[in-house]
């Protein structure tokens, strides 16, 4: 892959993550509440932590993703695997709740959209772990 299209799909990760992240610091406990359920719903060891720092913790975590995938001496491969696993448990949100999908349980419904979408996250992240070294 090329240098010029390693940094796009970085670039416009990095940055999309890094902002959703930053918007998730600090959120009230409620709204924390309701993001760690849907998390759980992928992942159930989620549930077991505490549901009013759940978001600010999130954020963080986001934040520093997005932070690496812009940081240009983070090698790709780092960067990509912490993509790809980001993407992974998303879409485990997505495959493991029935109302996100059609009958054939692939295709998104209407309720699910927003998370089949994250199967580009996945998918970039994979791209970058599979490229030849950075240089």
């Amino acid at each position: 892959m090329s240098k010029i299209s390693t940094a796009i799909l970085r670039g416009v990760s990095g940055a999309f993550i890094a902002n959703s992240g930053v918007g998730k610091i600090g959120m009230p406990a409620e709204y924390s509440a309701g993001v760690q359920q849907a998390a759980a719903s992928g992942i159930p060891a989620l549930a077991k932590l505490p549901s009013d720092k759940f978001g600010t913790w999130l954020g963080y975590a986001e934040t520093g993703l997005g932070a690496a995938l812009l940081a240009p001496f983070v090698p790709s491969r780092i960067a990509g695997a912490g993509l790809a696993a980001f993407g992974g448990g998303l879409l485990s949100m997505y495959f493991r709740n029935p109302e996100n999908t059609e009958a054939d349980g692939i295709r998104p419904s209407q309720e699910g959209m927003s998370l089949a979408k994250d199967v580009f996250m996945l998918a970039i992240g994979l791209a970058l772990m599979t490229q030849g070294d950075d240089k």
